[in-house]
């Protein structure tokens, strides 16, 4: 019959542990995404893709601003009407769903990602 070193298991899953724990620290800083994209036409009627955004900053949609956005995304996003992700007239756009301009509205400018 075999003899367990206690002592031996104890220190391999306390080295287990160690990295499992090193594994997820270095895994939370790699840059996460809004997997999904985002889709917007402009006011001169061009269709833009972006493909999973970083879930972190301001992101800015093309000069022209865009009038009708959709969120195919998993996590929802807040549009804004300025290109710094500031101001009043924000709207929220939950994921999967799409938003349109109502007539003389001003363009969403950018958008920002709610994580």
């Amino acid at each position: 019959m075999p003899v367990i070193d206690h002592r031996r298991r104890r220190l391999g899953i306390a080295a287990g542990t160690a990295l499992l724990t090193l594994t997820v620290a270095g895994c939370s800083g790699l840059g996460r995404t809004a997997v999904g994209p985002i889709t917007y036409t402009t006011e001169r009627d061009a269709v833009i893709m972006v493909n999973s955004p970083s879930v972190k900053g301001c992101h800015l949609l093309a000069p022209a601003g865009a009038k009708e956005v959709s969120n195919g995304t998993l996590i929802d996003i807040i549009l804004y009407r300025t290109p710094d992700c500031t101001g009043p007239g924000t709207t929220y756009l939950a994921t999967t769903l799409s938003d349109v301009n109502g007539a003389g509205a001003l363009p969403w400018r950018s958008f920002s990602t709610v994580h």
